[in-house]
């Protein structure tokens, strides 16, 4: 059902993939929104190695609510910063794509738990992060991918 990647070679073992989907701070969620149209934007996500899960969260209305609501299956697509080796102009970074069938978190504890060690991936601040989670909490929709398909490459900008 889902493809292979073109370029075997740039393809990145599936630890890496791991690895580039816990460290990334965002990545690009895609659904299908209104009219059919593909709709995609930026999330911070954490990822959750033992679950297996890719989580994200958002607030209780808008299109991505709705597309969700509509249709299950998403795109996750996420990169690394990358690097540029010495005498080289061009980028080299890791890139995933994550395919798979996102499900509203319905336990509020989960749904804060998973945010608070989202924001970790952004700030130690326990006092700030505290006081997002009290204030923003009770507006917060939390979602978990469940992957169907994950698959990374390197890129070399060039």
């Amino acid at each position: 059902m889902f493809r292979e990647l073109t370029r075997k070679k740039q393809q990145l073992p599936a630890e890496e993939c791991i690895d580039v989907l816990k460290t990334a701070l965002r990545g690009v969620l895609a659904v299908n929104g209104d009219g059919g149209y593909p709709y995609a934007v930026p999330v911070n996500h954490y990822y959750d190695e033992e679950e297996g899960l890719l989580y994200f969260h958002g607030g209780k209305t808008g299109h991505k609510i709705d597309a969700l609501r509509r249709d299950a299956k998403v795109s996750f697509a996420v990169f690394d910063e990358g690097h540029r080796n010495e005498g080289e102009w061009f980028l080299t970074f890791r890139s995933v794509i994550v395919f798979g069938i996102a499900e509203e978190v319905t336990d509020h504890d989960k749904a804060m738990d998973v945010s608070r060690k989202l924001s970790y991936k952004f700030t130690q601040d326990e006092a700030y992060i505290d006081n997002e989670i009290l204030h923003s909490g009770p507006g917060t929709l939390c979602f978990a991918i469940r992957p169907e398909n994950i698959t990374g490459k390197l890129v070399r900008e060039r």
